[in-house]
């Protein structure tokens, strides 16, 4: 059996995107003080060599253009891989988000999907298993409960063989109430 591989990689837009846009953001401003350095630096290197070779003044003025166009495009490429690699690291944040609110919806709608897995790779591989411990508790509680419902309706049943006529209305009342209860309950 083939893996299964995502080809989706914004799973959910808006938070991939913004997160990758303050990464990129945070990268160009701190990236910023390099071209500005070099070119401080290569200024002040042009006003010394002016006093010693007053035509190296127009060639280094012009590599520095040039050094600086270079540095800006590399920059540009640099952040825009940046941005690239956010989009793959938050779908490995946003792809379990998204199982998990899509089984979370199941349950709200009286599905089980049984147990919540993750891809290999994905982050918070605790979370599902976390999930899957919570909710098997919760079916095991689910079902001791069923169990003690049926020993309570049973119950009531016997008694209201022998309790007064008066009393066996408000019995039934209740024991019609339970198995209301344990129908809705089982239909899910």
């Amino acid at each position: 059996m083939a893996k299964y591989k995502r080809r989706i990689y914004l799973i959910n837009p808006p938070f991939q995107i913004r997160f990758s846009l303050y990464i990129c953001f945070l990268l160009f401003l701190s990236s910023l003080i390099y071209p500005l350095t070099i070119y401080d630096l290569m200024s002040n290197f042009m006003e010394y060599g002016k006093q010693f070779a007053p035509e190296l003044e127009t060639q280094l003025s012009e590599k520095r253009w040039t050094l600086i166009v270079i540095l800006s495009l590399w920059q540009l490429g640099f952040i825009a891989m940046t941005f690239i690699i956010c989009i793959f690291l938050t779908h490995k944040v946003a792809g379990p988000l998204y199982k998990l609110m899509m089984f979370f919806s199941a349950i709200r709608d009286g599905r089980d999907n049984g147990n919540l897995k993750f891809r290999e790779g994905d982050y918070f591989q605790e979370v599902a298993e976390g999930y899957n411990e919570a909710f098997a508790k919760l079916k095991e509680d689910y079902k001791n409960d069923m169990v003690y419902l049926e020993e309570v309706n049973s119950y009531l049943n016997n008694l209201s063989l022998v309790v007064p006529d008066d009393k066996k209305v408000v019995i039934q009342q209740i024991s019609k109430r339970l198995n209301e209860m344990q129908e809705k309950f089982n239909n899910r």
